[in-house]
């Protein structure tokens, strides 16, 4: 039973935590509508508001209309009395009277719906305030946000970019090594290819002067220092001066 109980306990955990989770990510449309909610339930004081005082003015008038009535009666008896009409002054007495009961009884009625149209303003207002007072803090939590999710958005971005430029750094530095790899593999084929043909070992002597073929600076100034010879070949029939004797 008490593994049940913890069970049961884990997942009415887990649900809990999961319904916070959708809150929080949903924060800021559940405070709008919350804010909409606040509107239309101050929508309907006013509504409220405006009927009580229609209810009290129209209160307001009865009691004036029995005042002017009372007024009326109050002359009309005085008429009847003065003229004997001692049943008719007496049935105009009692009309005044059912009048002033009507006014003693509404006039308290009319105070309370003066003093709850009081509070009900006060109400209004100081809600209407607090509404305004969290309606300017959401603004600035929704700006709040909107600059962390571009922050956020910057600085994904960035670590992307950078992950790419890392990522491309490394390719590059494999293409590199498998050139040199290659430019390796070819020179040791050539050196192969140069020692069965015995192009290494020609070289070698050409680099001696052993072998044709070879000619460095110094050879050139060399053969250009030597005087020059010019050989005479005489012709058919010519014969060749005698030499002068000593």
């Amino acid at each position: 039973m008490s593994m049940l109980r913890k069970l049961s306990a884990l997942f009415r955990g887990s649900a809990h935590d999961a319904a916070q989770g959708v809150v929080d990510a949903n924060a800021l449309k559940i405070l709008d509508q919350e804010i909409r909610d606040a509107d239309n339930a101050q929508g309907k004081a006013r509504d409220d508001l405006a009927g009580l005082v229609a209810r009290r003015r129209m209160a307001e008038n009865e009691m004036a209309s029995f005042r002017d009535q009372i007024a009326k009666y109050e002359s009309s008896a005085r008429s009847a009395l003065g003229q004997g009409k001692t049943d008719l002054a007496r049935e105009v007495a009692s009309r005044i009277a059912e009048l002033e009961v009507e006014i003693t009884s509404r006039g308290p009625l009319i105070e309370d719906m003066k003093t709850a149209e009081t509070r009900l303003r006060t109400a209004i207002a100081s809600t209407d305030q607090k509404i305004e007072t969290l309606r300017r803090e959401i603004d600035i939590v929704k700006v709040n946000d909107s600059v962390q999710r571009a922050q956020t958005s910057v600085a994904l971005n960035s670590a992307g970019a950078q992950s790419r430029i890392g990522s491309a750094a490394d390719s590059l530095q494999r293409i590199k090594q498998r050139q040199a790899i290659q430019e390796e593999k070819l020179n040791a084929s050539q050196a192969l290819e140069d020692r069965r043909t015995g192009a290494d070992l020609d070289a070698k002597l050409r680099e001696a002067g052993i072998l044709p073929g070879h000619s460095s600076a110094d050879d050139v100034l060399a053969r250009l220092s030597q005087p020059t010879v010019t050989v005479v070949t005489p012709r058919i029939g010519q014969s060749t001066p005698d030499k002068d004797p000593a």
